[in-house]
């Protein structure tokens, strides 16, 4: 049986922890941010921890399990 592919979508959105939870990057920090005060900027930058629901899909796409 051929290897399994990673999807390249998922590969560029998502990264995994040491410990193994699925990192994304938040919305709301792309574009439009001379509108958003300093403080918002601040709140809503980072990377947010994936959904158990979500994730599970994501690590499928990854590859992982």
């Amino acid at each position: 049986m051929p290897k399994m592919k990673t999807h390249s979508g998922a590969k560029k959105r998502f990264r995994v922890t040491a410990t193994g939870k699925i990192m994304h990057k938040g919305s709301g920090k792309g574009h439009l941010m001379e509108v958003k005060s300093s403080r918002r900027a601040r709140r809503i930058d980072g990377d947010k921890v994936l959904p158990t629901s979500t994730a599970k899909k994501a690590r499928r796409l990854l590859g992982l399990s």
